[in-house]
């Protein structure tokens, strides 16, 4: 680990490294009421005298590191748990925080972002600082780790979460569901999502080639859902064609009652609201089902990278429109072309800054620059690359110089020149 991340200089800690979070969560959707235990394992990176975590708007009542009790306070979004003795830098220490509120999302140059409240539910919008406000952790982009999340709910009310659901365990009118997640994950990509909801498997998946996928909905929405996503299961030959084997353990698709504005991918993960269950969002749900790929498998260690998820997923949404039988992706990639022209071109996609992050022009900027190489290298030379990429880089971090490495080994000098327009000059490179 090194320093905090630019884009978010008040998140993480550097001085440890997680190795695993073991929560276990109650969740009461009637009062928005959430009590949790979370345990954390983790090594320190440097001689520690006391462990931060971020948390935020929730309250701890106990610590204890090692199994000893720890004091802790909180403030400004940290709770500061210090141990009886000093932590060695490499050795291995356990955190347990046992903490309690109405969860809400915080604040941020963002947006509202975190655990939100449905009219009859929940869901978790992590991205980029939201994990804090459901669960203490190390919320940094780089700080991956394995889950596991027991999620305790009322009778009546069904969890999808980060992981691979166990049978569900009922007593007393509550309804347990564990989910274990053995793939590193970013604290961004952990989520919980709460609902009157049914989950029911997609026709056609789990053939050996496509994952068992999963849709969790409202009743009342089980046709739209079975329609709107009737398409998922040759999205996902489609992409292992071009990004290699489905990189997850789990492929869970959620629809809230509720309208969304954006869907919300997480590890293995995806939720929609009811309002993306027509036609002109399937280009939604092939972006979401890419991130799998880019993002959630192959991770950035610093925001200042995101072109590498999102280009890669909104080149996906156009090379899913003409394996089906509309739009090329040439045809895509002209249009949105036009619409860049038109915009201040003020923007580097090595590095947007923290309020451009999730600029439009950083989705389609990086998805032209791909489809920019791909046009230079060649279908065969591209793709190689990018299933090279995917396999290399699987369930790692990566950054623009890795990228960039890749891109020189699989068309040398000329092909880094190129992607170099696209990322690092503010001008509009001409189409090849």
């Amino acid at each position: 680990m090194s320093g905090p991340d630019p884009y978010a200089p008040l998140s993480g800690d550097g001085g440890y490294r997680v190795e695993s979070y073991d929560l276990a969560l109650s969740y009461r959707v009637r009062t928005n009421r959430l009590e949790g235990t979370a345990v954390i394992a983790a090594v320190a990176e440097e001689d520690l005298a006391a462990v931060s975590l971020d948390l935020v708007g929730l309250r701890a009542s106990r610590a204890r590191i090692g199994g000893a009790p720890a004091r802790f306070s909180a403030a400004a979004g940290k709770l500061r748990v210090t141990p009886a003795q000093p932590i060695a830098a490499g050795e291995p220490f356990e955190v347990e925080v046992v903490y309690a509120g109405a969860p809400a999302p915080r604040r941020s140059r963002w947006g509202m972002v975190g655990w939100e409240e449905l009219a009859d539910g929940a869901l978790v919008a992590g991205q980029p600082i939201g994990a804090p406000t459901w669960f203490p952790c190390n919320d940094r982009p780089d700080a991956r780790a394995r889950m596991t999340m027991r999620v305790t709910v009322d009778e009546g009310y069904e969890v999808a979460a980060t992981g691979v659901a166990g049978p569900p365990r009922r007593r007393g009118g509550r309804v347990t569901t564990t989910f274990t997640s053995n793939v590193p994950t970013a604290t961004y990509l952990a989520a919980v999502h709460v609902g009157r909801y049914r989950t029911r498997p997609v026709a056609g998946s789990g053939d050996g080639v496509v994952p068992p996928v999963t849709v969790t909905a409202p009743p009342a929405l089980s046709a739209a859902a079975d329609r709107a996503f009737a398409p998922v299961p040759e999205m996902l030959r489609v992409f292992d064609d071009f990004f290699g084997p489905y990189p997850q353990e789990a492929c869970t698709l959620v629809v809230t009652a509720d309208e969304l504005e954006i869907p919300l991918e997480a590890q293995g993960l995806a939720v929609f609201g009811m309002n993306h269950l027509v036609p002109a969002a399937e280009r939604l749900i092939a972006h979401e089902l890419a991130h799998q790929w880019f993002g959630n498998s192959v991770g950035i260690a610093r925001w200042s990278d995101i072109w590498l998820n999102e280009g890669f997923a909104c080149y996906a949404e156009w090379l899913w429109s003409e394996a089906s039988g509309s739009r090329t992706a040439d045809d895509c990639v002209r249009a949105h072309y036009a619409r860049l022209a038109a915009k201040p071109r003020d923007l580097l996609l090595v590095d947007p800054g923290p309020d451009d992050m999730f600029d439009d022009r950083v989705y389609k900027r990086g998805a032209i620059a791909l489809h920019a190489l791909r046009k230079h290298l060649g279908d065969g030379s591209f793709f190689g690359l990018v299933r090279g990429w995917t396999s290399t880089h699987r369930h790692s971090l990566v950054s623009t110089d890795d990228f960039r490495a890749a891109v020189r080994e699989a068309g040398g000098p000329d092909a880094t020149e190129l992607l170099s327009r696209w990322i690092e000059r503010a001008e509009l490179p001409p189409l090849p």
